[in-house]
């Protein structure tokens, strides 16, 4: 079985939060309710430098994947 790119998660203790999962690296938490993300890897000064640029593009597919699934539970 293959895990998906991104994963919509939930939280009671954290009602009106949007989490997403992305499971491939560079992997992260985002909440799209204040656009907060959490690493889940360590990063070499290297690797932040290079990810400053990725990062933008990364929150954009979050947004469209969580987009896309509130439109499937809408129809």
């Amino acid at each position: 079985m293959e895990i998906p790119k991104f994963i919509l998660g939930d939280n009671t203790d954290y009602p009106t939060a949007i989490f997403i999962i992305h499971t491939t690296y560079p992997r992260f938490i985002i909440n799209l309710e204040n656009d907060e993300v959490e690493w889940l890897e360590d990063f070499t000064k290297e690797d932040e430098a290079e990810l400053e640029t990725e990062t933008q593009s990364l929150i954009e597919e979050a947004t469209a994947f969580y987009d896309r699934e509130v439109s499937r539970y809408e129809d």
